[in-house]
């Protein structure tokens, strides 16, 4: 995949008064370069919880002990407790790693499948894996696999977001947001790029 579509969306996302005036006050930032499906998972379950800052140390610790900094599953298992701590990984994290390490070797998740498979089919592929959420497995769609249509419903900023744009007293709930983004099917993923936008300009 080349990535998003972002002509394609801003012309389709141009069609509605809401995100038209988004789109107007608005830019996107370039898109970080993709990273392979089991690094990108890995990278998910260190951020959880934790600041942008102190994940990143943690992460580049935990990816020192992986040649050229890439992990593997077979590597990952091999790690010790104490390599794991020294990293400044949690056992409970430490606990999902693992899980995630066994479930790409035994074949419970098959990323070479991926590409045929629906938004809904990944998310409960992932959802297997312990500490693994809805939230982790759409930032995984829109961010890893460039999924155009991905909504994530249970993010606060995104929340927000609609708040704001749409004038809403409160926040709304996954139902009202799914009613709202209608129009902008099939390029939700680009719709909630701005959305995040929209908050990061406060």
């Amino acid at each position: 995949m080349k990535g998003h579509d972002f002509d394609a969306a801003h012309r389709h996302l141009r069609k509605h008064s809401a995100m038209r005036e988004v789109l107007k006050r608005h830019k996107l930032e370039a898109f970080a370069k993709r990273t392979d499906p089991f690094t990108a998972l890995v990278r998910s379950i260190v951020f959880q919880q934790l600041s942008g800052k102190a994940a990143t140390t943690i992460l580049n610790r935990l990816l020192a002990y992986f040649p050229k900094k890439k992990p593997t599953a077979a590597l990952m298992l091999k790690l010790t407790a104490a390599q794991f701590r020294k990293a400044g990984m949690s056992a409970q994290k430490t606990a999902y790693l693992k899980d995630l390490a066994k479930r790409f070797l035994d074949g419970t998740i098959e990323p070479q499948k991926f590409p045929k498979m629906t938004d809904e089919e990944i998310r409960e592929h992932l959802l297997i894996v312990k500490g693994m959420g809805r939230w982790t497995a759409d930032m995984f769609l829109m961010f890893t696999l460039y999924r155009p249509d991905v909504l994530p419903t249970g993010d606060l900023a995104i929340q927000k977001g609609f708040q704001r744009v749409f004038n809403l007293k409160q926040k709304p709930d996954a139902k009202k947001m799914e009613k709202l983004a209608e129009p902008w099917v099939p390029h939700r993923t680009v719709a909630s790029l701005y959305l995040w936008r929209v908050m990061d300009g406060d």
